[in-house]
């Protein structure tokens, strides 16, 4: 049974968190973290060590392997003013071309202290081993609070080059501290590849090498998409509704093979590590979905509210993914390159997974709402119990195993 969930009060997604419970920095070893488990509205605590352990068997794991870029770039002007560009996404180019720009590129960009910046090009320059370089950047106009940025630099080398010299990791804000070397390795997941996102898919930040090859050994199998996480992840429901909430929009990418594999999955255990991946799967599904009334359209964008106003709609999941499948046949396309603004709140039914692994979220978020979606009002029992158990939340912090009742 679907409810609409615009009328849902984002008061009722609330909980205390304390700043000390804030993990400011990661524990020595990924998997040395604790693990809630919730399964058939019992709670469990064990070590993410264990993971293989606790799945049902014959689980599929997915996972995010998109990669935090440096996207923080610093210009100092004459009169001695900082000012900080923070790149979000290239400007009307799919991230993989801008990447591989040898002389300048375009991206939507937040500007920091940008009243002082009055006019003209801003240039700064970095060093990659002995080898002097140049990057000026110059601001075109604003769309809504970020603004169109383009980029030039010297000596041919790509954007990748530029922006991981040049640039600095964005931590997310509520760690309150600048970005030190180690967390260039830490907060990017050790089967990050992609190069996009500007924040983490952190429910990934917890697994190894050796864990990774153990559940394998297993017979797990694992399946790599990629969602690049934008600045809107920690974008905080500002209105009293979920109904008021503009949800952001993030990049998709997923390979044909995925979706075969995925479909004969279907039956078994289905279970994505982290929100950004449960948003990609259950996107695709919803691009099945239209695909029954419109089998043509020219790209996959899935806006927030279609779940809800499709509900009547509504097919078997393993149908749905075919659909996609046959589309993409029919294009000739061995990549689904699209976008969702997929907004999962309490009310929605899902239709292709069987749990999740995942963070412990912040109050008054959409990802909370995604996780309430999941196991119900029972997320506030899971919240006390790590608050009074001395786990550790947010990015940097511990995790969760919730499987589906």
């Amino acid at each position: 049974m679907h409810t609409d969930p615009r009328d849902i009060s984002i008061a009722d997604y609330d909980y205390p968190l304390p700043d000390s419970r804030i993990a400011k920095f990661p524990l020595a070893e990924r998997d040395q973290s604790k693990l809630l488990i919730y399964k058939g509205g019992e709670i469990a605590e064990s070590q993410f060590f264990h993971l293989p352990e606790l799945l049902p068997e014959g689980a599929m794991l997915l996972f995010n392997n998109t990669k935090v870029i440096h996207a923080r770039l610093f210009f100092r002007k004459p009169t001695g003013s900082v000012i900080e560009i923070f790149c979000l996404e290239p400007y009307q180019q799919p991230v993989a071309e801008a990447f591989e720009e040898r002389q300048h590129c375009t991206w939507l960009c937040f500007i920091g202290n940008n009243k002082k910046w009055k006019e003209g090009a801003l240039s700064s320059e970095f060093n990659i081993q002995t080898t002097k370089y140049q990057i000026k950047a110059s601001r075109r106009e604003a769309v809504g609070n970020a603004w169109i940025v383009d980029f030039e630099w010297t000596g041919g080398i790509s954007f990748a080059e530029v922006i991981e010299y040049a640039g600095v990791i964005p931590l997310p804000p509520y760690l309150n501290r600048k970005a030190e070397e180690s967390d260039k390795v830490r907060y990017q997941t050790v089967y990050a590849h992609y190069e996009g996102s500007v924040a983490a898919p952190t429910a990934g930040l917890h697994f190894t090498d050796s864990l990774l090859k153990e559940l394998n050994a297993k017979g797990f199998s694992t399946e790599y998409i990629t969602l690049h996480v934008g600045a809107g992840t920690f974008k905080p429901v500002s209105s009293d509704t979920i109904g008021e909430h503009e949800m952001h929009v993030e990049k998709v990418q997923i390979s044909r093979q995925n979706i075969v594999n995925i479909i004969h999955q279907f039956g078994k255990p289905i279970i994505p590590v982290g929100t950004t991946t449960v948003r990609t799967l259950e996107s695709i599904y919803w691009l099945g979905v239209k695909l029954q009334s419109n089998p043509n359209p020219k790209a996959m964008h899935i806006l927030q509210w279609d779940p809800y106003e499709l509900a009547n709609k509504e097919i078997d999941a393993g149908q749905a993914y075919r659909n996609v499948l046959d589309w993409m046949d029919h294009q000739g396309i061995e990549h689904l390159d699209g976008d969702t603004q997929l907004l999962i709140a309490p009310g929605y039914k899902y239709h292709v997974i069987s749990g999740l692994i995942t963070n412990f979220h912040q109050p008054r978020s959409t990802l909370l709402l995604l996780v309430s979606a999941l196991i119900g009002d029972d997320w506030r029992r899971c919240y006390r119990y790590a608050l009074d158990n001395g786990f550790r939340f947010l990015s940097y912090g511990d995790s969760c195993l919730f499987l589906k009742q």
